[in-house]
């Protein structure tokens, strides 16, 4: 794709409309400097520097969006605590609306991550994962079916923080089946059994390996692996992120399956954390615009190999993979 074309696709993105449904997390970073060991116990002291919160999970896929220029709603569960607040607080700064997000008795999903010289000394959770029952389910699920139809496209983002259900999928393949919307799922192991009849599925080596029950470990089970997901899921397509390896799409078209390999372009790695957001947003976003999804696919590669090389969760601009395509053989 030349890059006169690649520019006309990104004034495209503000056209569309997004629905990302998941599991909406809170980052917390801590930086701070390692210069000593504490007496207490053999671990680093981190004098602290700077605290940041950031959006995470379903929230940044969201994020990501709004960074690429589209329009994004966003549905899921957050508490009625400061971090819930947090959220809604930092949701509204982005310009990413929350009309279809659900205050709920549980705890909001905050993540915290210490920082010191760009090493990830430690993180601690504090979560939930308690499926959302009852009438809280009943209620979410008849809202999600009504608002389907205002979209282009919807990424579902399972973190299994008690979202994503059977019924929700029942839904989204309906819906997909008769009136052509664009499904994307970036999944979580131990649900793959969810993922049927979707447009499109995101899993890294890990999840690719359990989904298709083979472990990954040459190109030979690579392609079997691939095969295998498109033909127990009954997807119409596969994204295999393979990290320093790139990426690899398969896709079915008529009764034959496309494979097509891509290769990284990231060059310094500092944080994977949100990558695989990052993908799912821009291949996504890039393909419900007009591009074929092994172009789409190229995009979502060079997004991700710019927000490795950022620090924490990160996003990627048009401007920034313009830049990078601009010298890459993809132009």
């Amino acid at each position: 794709m030349k890059i006169d074309k690649l520019q006309k696709l990104f004034k495209n993105f503000s056209q569309k409309k997004i629905l990302v449904i998941g599991d909406i997390i809170l980052d917390r970073y801590i930086f701070g400097k390692v210069s000593r060991i504490s007496p207490e116990a053999p671990v680093p002291i981190v004098e602290v520097y700077e605290e940041s919160y950031r959006l995470g999970g379903a929230a940044n896929v969201a994020n990501n969006i709004i960074a690429l220029g589209g329009k994004v709603y966003i549905s899921g569960i957050i508490g009625k605590g400061s971090a819930g607040k947090i959220i809604r607080d930092l949701l509204k700064e982005k310009g990413i609306i929350q009309d279809y997000i659900f205050e709920d008795s549980r705890r909001t999903t905050v993540k915290t991550r210490i920082i010191a010289g760009n090493q990830q000394i430690v993180r601690f959770d504090i979560e939930d994962r308690r499926r959302l029952e009852g009438k809280a389910k009943e209620l979410f699920l008849s809202i999600i079916k009504e608002a389907l139809k205002k979209f282009d496209a919807v990424i579902v983002s399972d973190y299994k923080k008690g979202v994503v259900s059977e019924e929700l999928f029942k839904i989204l393949v309906s819906y997909k089946n008769n009136n052509g919307i664009f499904v994307a799922i970036d999944p979580k192991i131990g649900h793959f059994r969810l993922y049927k009849n979707v447009s499109l599925i995101t899993p890294n080596l890990t999840e690719a390996s359990h989904g298709a029950e083979i472990e990954i470990k040459d190109s030979k089970t690579l392609i079997k692996a691939g095969h295998n997901l498109l033909r127990k899921l009954l997807c119409d397509s596969v994204l295999i992120t393979r990290g320093e390896e790139g990426m690899s799409l398969f896709e079915r078209k008529d009764s034959e399956i496309i494979v097509t390999h891509i290769p990284t372009v990231a060059k310094k790695v500092f944080d994977v954390t949100g990558a695989g957001d990052t993908v799912i947003a821009a291949i996504t976003l890039s393909h419900i615009s007009g591009a074929s999804l092994a172009d789409s696919a190229k995009i979502a590669n060079i997004a991700a190999g710019i927000v490795v090389g950022k620090v924490g969760t990160a996003v990627a601009t048009p401007e920034e993979i313009i830049e990078v395509w601009k010298t890459h053989p993809y132009a």
